[in-house]
């Protein structure tokens, strides 16, 4: 048990790790702020992780990008935001089974929720943040072309990864 339990921690700090770099590394300015990659990673730990594990990962990992980066407005907002993306992604995608499948629509469902729990929340953050509803709205191009973006490299990622061994080990965790 304390071996599984080391081996939840390990992997959940070595997510929160890869999300936080995944975004800070390439940032593409948009109104308000930018896109990254760090939804790839968020999609493929929620994909691979249980509910509690996905939210801690994508929600600290990408709040750690903002105050590292230069975005501390934004800490408060993508924590919440992120953590409840990675937490619905990972219950819709675990559903009907424990081992999740990039062949399920449950996995096609749960990224589209995810990205749309992104859009929503940050424009609903923008709005609030910037006082404005058009500067909020003004976020909905960019934050729908990282969503795009992330959903495809996600399944390219997760398709490259589905028969390693690591990917096995991680799916155990549940």
């Amino acid at each position: 048990m304390k071996n599984k339990n080391l081996q939840k921690l390990t992997f959940g700090a070595l997510a929160t790790a890869f999300i936080c770099v995944a975004t800070s590394i390439i940032q593409i300015p948009i109104p308000l702020g930018y896109m990254h990659f760090g939804n790839v990673c968020i999609l493929l730990f929620a994909y691979l992780f249980p509910p509690n594990m996905a939210l801690f990962a994508a929600g600290v990992g990408s709040a750690l990008a903002d105050l590292l980066t230069g975005y501390p407005q934004w800490i408060i907002p993508t924590l919440i935001i992120k953590s409840f993306m990675g937490f619905a992604i990972s219950v819709i995608v675990h559903k009907k089974d424990k081992t999740a499948s990039l062949k399920s629509p449950l996995t096609f469902l749960g990224s589209l929720a995810g990205i749309g729990i992104m859009i929503a929340g940050y424009t609903i953050a923008g709005c609030i943040l910037y006082g404005n509803v058009y500067e909020g709205l003004s976020q909905i191009p960019g934050l729908t072309t990282e969503g795009i973006f992330g959903m495809i490299g996600f399944y390219l990622l997760a398709a490259a990864l589905s028969k390693t061994p690591v990917v096995k080990k991680f799916s155990a965790l549940h």
